[in-house]
């Protein structure tokens, strides 16, 4: 399984929080309304008044984790379809993602895998917006081979003014 582009994340942060991570760990395992509802009930106030960090696993299953946990903490260190930040919403009729975003500066996902998120809160049971209500847009410079974030369509590296493609190159295995 892997996002419209074809592509699964390969983790591209600093080597030291990929060398941290512990076998067996990773995020909680949501793939149904019932591991979600098991889950959430462990969450304090606090927890579920700021994002949480997600990604999706290569299985397709949403996996979730404090907010200030690394992204590949949260993936046990594997490649993901999706990673970013999402926070819930209780409503009448049970629970509902109120914001979600690929932002993740470790894996850097394009927004093209949004679709891969939509099947995996599909699959637990979680109402949803129509596409990430933040985008965030991620090049590798070519120039100084740096992770550079878009910002306002702005496809210039802030690092060394370098121009950034239109495509998604991050992974430079891709």
């Amino acid at each position: 399984m892997a996002d419209m582009t074809g592509r699964g994340y390969l983790y591209v942060g600093p080597v030291e929080l990929k060398a941290a991570v512990r076998p067996g760990g990773g995020g909680r395992r949501i793939g149904s309304a019932a591991d979600f509802g098991g889950w959430i009930v462990e969450q304090s106030p606090a927890e579920t008044a700021e994002p949480f960090t997600f990604v999706v696993g290569m299985d397709g299953v949403l996996r979730l984790a404090p907010r200030r946990s690394e992204h590949v903490a949260c993936a046990g260190g594997d490649r993901v379809l999706g990673a970013g930040e999402i926070s819930f919403v209780r409503e009448a009729d049970g629970w509902a993602v109120s914001e979600v975003s690929n932002q993740s500066t470790g894996y850097c996902p394009d927004v093209g895998s949004w679709a891969e998120v939509a099947r995996a809160l599909d699959a637990a049971g979680l109402r949803h917006p129509s596409g990430f209500t933040h985008e965030v847009v991620f090049r590798r410079c070519p120039g100084c081979q740096e992770r550079a974030i878009v910002r306002e369509g702005d496809f210039v590296c802030v690092f060394c003014g370098s121009d950034l493609p239109a495509e998604w190159n991050v992974d430079p295995t891709a």
